[in-house]
């Protein structure tokens, strides 16, 4: 039922209208001034409304005016009535941008047809709209699913393809094999030839790894020389390597590029669903060890993986020992790396970032020891000490007079799991003393769809509290647009494997773009981050992005460094081009 709302300041014309509207199947809605008129739009959000020109306190054109002014009420058609005929009161009303003008007196049909006409528009510009939507849905799917260069399956769809066979009933009874391929002259070959000649390299790779399977069977190109092929459900071991060794026979024969006639010898490994692993991530890092076990001199050039393989080294083991230890000694440290306003130039947030100062190593590379913190879940209580030390620091800035900014800070899968999780960040800004609306929580897209429902709930609790939600490395994890927009997410963050190679590589630069206009139709703000380059900067300035942040800028500061930088006048040169 549509909802009509009358803003009418005569009793007898206003009830008279609202009993027609009534009588004709609509929802009608009074008000007799223009001030709760205002109010009441604004409220009930109504689909047409029907106002008097001349009105006390506030007339219509000051109800036209503040609620073109507001975006939600912006759109809504609006229809002037008035007892005046004057030409120069017809401009003025279609100025402030009214949809239509009926004179008093006025018969039941030129007010239905009037109403009838705006709402056949606003329903044929909300069609327009949908499919748009829905257009824009469909070439980020297929960009996000697809390698740009090989056209194979990337990750997200490969995940979505062992989903499908998982859900098969028959499927679960079998063992699902995973196998990772890779090449190691790709990379000299690539570098000898050039890229271009590189990258036809990789498609005829591409193609003949496809001719060599069923196509029931997932080949998938992970990025580089990175390839994995999800095979259909086979219990059979000797099956399984005889597909192996026809891979390997079928590169005996040489790859054609250009005048080029190039041999590659494939190297495989293998791994099993649910004798070597239960998800995509283990299985793919068990087949990839399994791989280069088979590189290594006087091994078969296919291997399947076998625990000893994935066994941790004594450095590893170390490390892990070291890492626990780490958090009392006070090792760790937090740096801060400037999120910059691209309109203004203006430092106006921070990421946390957690550093480890080991005693006789130095700094360790955390990508050396995050995933190993996540692995050994020794993130819950890492991860919540980086936060209580970034909210603590934020507070003691805003102390000592510099401007106010918001800090983000990563949250981890396991993290997110907790079943405390809100109230734990409740009392950490209440210990802190930071205002809820100064931090800011970032969860990359595989942290959310593991249990979506779950995440809306959650998600939902902290953004109540004022905390902003951001969405980190958007275009990396498996979201569909259906699910993002349920999703109560203010920022979303373009992962930085699409910003560095955006000025080499038109597939990432229209991706990008994709995601940029996506983010303006959800009404999302946008950061790019590990922006490096002056031309990377010029992108997305040209786009409209919200903020960027990388080495383009700053690096991660210590905590004295930031604050420096912060209490100084270093702003971002933005051209007014």
């Amino acid at each position: 039922m549509y909802k009509i709302l009358v803003i009418e300041d005569e009793r007898a014309i206003r009830v008279n209208l609202i009993k027609l509207l009534s009588a004709e199947g609509f929802q009608a809605l009074g008000a007799d001034n223009g001030k709760s008129g205002l109010e009441l739009a604004r409220r009930e959000q109504p689909d047409v409304i029907v106002c008097d020109m001349l009105m006390p306190k506030l007339d219509g054109y000051g109800v036209l005016k503040a609620l073109q002014q507001d975006p939600a009420t912006a759109t809504i058609p609006f229809i002037f009535l008035t007892a005046k005929v004057d030409r120069a009161d017809w401009r003025q009303a279609m100025s402030l941008g009214a949809d239509d003008y009926l004179t008093k007196p006025f018969t039941r049909a030129e007010l239905l047809d009037a109403i009838a006409t705006r709402l056949q528009k606003k329903a044929s510009l909300a069609q327009q709209h949908s499919v748009e939507l829905q257009q824009t849905q469909a070439q980020l799917d297929y960009l996000l699913r697809y390698n740009h260069l090989t056209k194979l399956p990337n990750q997200v769809l490969l995940q979505e393809r062992l989903h499908q066979l998982l859900a098969q009933s028959h499927a679960r009874q079998r063992r699902i094999p995973i196998l990772s391929v890779g090449f190691e002259q790709l990379k000299r070959f690539h570098n000898t030839l050039g890229p271009s000649s590189g990258d036809l390299l990789l498609q005829a790779v591409a193609e003949r790894l496809q001719n060599c399977v069923s196509t029931l069977d997932t080949v998938a190109h992970l990025g580089a020389a990175q390839f994995v092929i999800l095979l259909t459900p086979n219990p059979n071991r000797g099956e399984v390597a005889k597909i192996a060794e026809s891979l390997i026979d079928a590169f005996s024969s040489p790859l054609r590029v250009g005048t080029h006639e190039l041999f590659l010898t494939p190297k495989i490994g293998i791994a099993v669903f649910g004798r070597d692993g239960r998800d995509l991530d283990t299985l793919i890092k068990h087949a990839s060890a399994a791989r280069e076990e088979a590189q290594k001199p006087g091994k078969t050039p296919y291997q399947f993986y076998i625990a000893s393989i994935g066994t941790q080294s004594q450095a590893e083991l170390l490390l892990e020992l070291e890492l626990h230890q780490a958090l009392e000694r006070q090792e760790f440290q937090v740096y801060y790396q400037p999120k910059v306003n691209l309109r203004n130039g203006e430092i106006e947030g921070a990421e946390a970032l957690v550093r480890w100062c080991h005693p006789e190593r130095g700094f360790v590379s955390p990508g050396e020891f995050i995933p190993l913190a996540e692995k050994t879940e020794f993130i819950i209580p890492l991860g919540e000490w980086i936060l209580r030390t970034a909210c603590a620091q934020a507070q003691v800035w805003q102390s000592s007079g510099l401007p106010p900014i918001r800090i983000a800070v990563n949250l981890s899968g396991h993290q997110f799991s907790q079943p405390h999780l809100s109230e734990l960040i409740v009392e950490i800004l209440r210990e802190t003393g930071l205002d809820p609306r100064y931090l800011e929580l970032e969860l990359t897209e595989s942290t959310v769809m593991q249990n979506p429902e779950v995440a809306i709930a959650t998600l939902s609790e902290l953004k109540a509290l004022g905390i902003q939600i951001s969405i980190d490395d958007f275009g990396t994890g498996y979201s569909s647009l259906s699910y993002l927009r349920q999703l109560p997410f203010d920022i979303l963050k373009i992962d930085r494997s699409f910003v560095s190679q955006l000025t080499q590589d038109a597939k990432n630069e229209a991706i990008t773009t994709a995601i940029l206009q996506m983010a303006r139709s959800l009404d999302l703000k946008v950061v790019a981050e590990g922006v490096e380059t002056e031309a990377e900067l010029a992108f997305f300035h040209g786009h409209q992005c919200d903020q960027i942040q990388g080495y383009w800028f700053s690096p991660p500061l210590s905590a004295q460094a930031f604050e420096e930088v912060l209490s100084g006048s270093k702003r971002l040169p933005i051209s007014s081009s």
